[in-house]
C-alpha cells in the first residue's frame, strides 16, 4: 500500500467498510458510531490521506485550524466555566483571527496518556493547545516524544520536555505577598491548592516572602481551596471557627479571593480595615467588587498571542521553548494602600 493513500476506495479496503462508510466517517457524520469513525481518521492520518478535504473542520481559506482542550480537571483546578479560562479562550480566539485561524473548543477531556495520544491522532486540527496540565505533567512529556503540533497553557516544571506558556507563578506570588508585609500584615493566610502545578508556585513565592522578612511560617494558614468562590468561603470559615488570627489573605485566584470577601462580610470583617485581600488572575469583575479587588494579572491578551504563534511555529523536527507571561500588581480597594 502506497504511503500517500489518493482514493477513498483505498482506505475503504484498508479500513474493511464501504466507501459510504467512509465517507460519512470523513464527514463526521453520526450515522457512523464513534469507534469506526476514530479508526478510519487514524488510518487516514497514518496515510496521508488528504483528511481535511473531506472534513468541515473549518471554513475554507484559514490558514490553520487550532483546537482547545482542556484536560480532566481536578476539583482544585479551574474549569471552562471559569472566568479566567473564559477569558484565556477569547483571548486564544482573537489571536487566531488575527493569523487567519479557525478555532474549536473539543468537548474531550484526557485524563491520561492514552487520551492524549487520541486527542493528537484523531482531532482535524492542524494543532492543539492544552489548557492546563492537571496531573498530567508526565504523560505530555511522553507526548512530546512523538507528537509536537501542541502547547501547554501552565506552569514550567523540572525536567519538561514539552512546551508550556503561562504567568510567572512564583514572581506573582511573591509580589502578593510582599504587597501585604509591606502594609504591616505579618499573619497572611494563603489560599489555593499546592498540588496543581500553577498554585504551587505561587505559594512557593508566598514562603519565599515571608522568609525574606522573616515571618515565621505557620502551615495553619494554608488551606488546600479549590478554584471557586465556595471553596474560598468554607476556607475562612474553617479558619474563623477554629479562633485561628490573620491579617491579610493571598489567594490562588480571583474566584477564591471572593469567596474569602464574602466570608468576612458575613461575619462582619471588614476589608480592608482588619483583613487585606490579593487574589490571582485579574478577571473583568474583580474590579467590581466591593471592594475593589487588589489581585496580580497575568495578561491574558499576551497569553493568546503567545500560545497561538508557538503553536503555528511548531515543526516535528525541533522543540518549542517554554515561555513565561510577566505578572503585574493590580493595586485596588481591596488592600487600602
Amino acid at each position: 500500500m502506497s504511503k500517500d493513500m489518493k482514493k477513498l476506495e483505498d482506505l475503504a479496503r484498508l479500513a474493511g467498510v464501504s466507501i459510504a462508510t467512509v465517507s460519512r466517517a470523513l464527514g463526521g457524520s453520526n450515522a457512523v458510531n464513534a469507534v469506526t469513525k476514530r479508526k478510519i481518521w487514524q488510518l487516514a492520518l497514518a496515510n496521508n490521506y488528504p483528511f481535511r478535504r473531506y472534513t468541515p473542520s473549518g471554513p475554507l481559506g484559514a490558514e490553520a485550524t487550532i483546537a482547545i482542550v482542556i484536560p480532566q480537571p481536578q476539583a482544585r483546578e479551574p474549569k471552562l466555566s471559569d472566568p479566567f479560562v473564559l477569558e484565556l479562550v477569547a483571548a486564544i480566539g482573537e489571536a487566531a483571527r488575527e493569523r487567519g485561524c479557525d478555532l474549536i473548543i473539543s468537548h474531550v477531556s484526557p485524563s491520561g496518556h492514552d487520551d492524549l495520544v487520541e486527542v493528537m491522532e484523531t482531532n482535524r486540527a492542524d494543532g492543539v493547545i492544552f489548557l492546563g496540565q492537571s496531573t498530567l505533567h508526565e504523560e505530555f512529556n511522553e507526548l512530546a516524544a512523538s507528537q509536537r503540533k501542541f502547547v501547554v497553557w501552565g506552569a514550567e516544571l523540572p525536567g519538561q520536555t514539552y512546551c508550556s506558556v503561562g504567568s510567572d507563578n512564583f514572581v506573582g506570588g511573591r509580589r502578593a505577598a510582599r504587597h501585604l508585609i509591606r502594609l504591616g500584615r505579618k499573619r497572611i493566610v494563603f489560599l489555593g491548592d499546592p498540588i496543581a502545578p500553577e498554585v504551587m508556585q505561587r505559594h512557593q513565592g508566598y514562603v519565599e516572602a515571608l522568609k525574606e522578612s522573616r515571618i515565621p511560617i505557620d502551615e495553619k494558614l494554608v488551606l488546600a481551596t479549590h478554584f471557586d468562590i465556595e471553596s474560598g468561603e468554607a476556607s475562612i470559615d474553617e479558619l474563623l471557627g477554629e479562633g485561628i488570627d490573620f491579617d491579610g489573605i493571598v489567594a490562588a485566584s480571583d474566584m477564591i479571593a471572593l469567596g474569602a470577601m464574602r466570608a468576612l462580610a458575613r461575619k462582619g470583617i471588614a476589608v480592608p480595615k482588619q483583613v487585606s485581600v490579593v487574589g490571582y488572575d485579574n478577571v473583568q469583575f474583580s474590579r467590581f467588587a466591593r471592594p475593589a479587588l487588589t489581585t496580580i494579572s497575568q495578561n491574558v491578551e499576551k497569553a493568546g498571542k503567545i500560545l497561538v504563534s508557538k503553536l503555528l511555529s511548531a515543526s516535528g523536527s525541533s522543540d518549542i521553548p517554554s515561555e513565561r507571561v510577566p505578572t503585574d500588581l493590580i493595586v485596588r480597594d481591596s488592600c487600602g494602600g
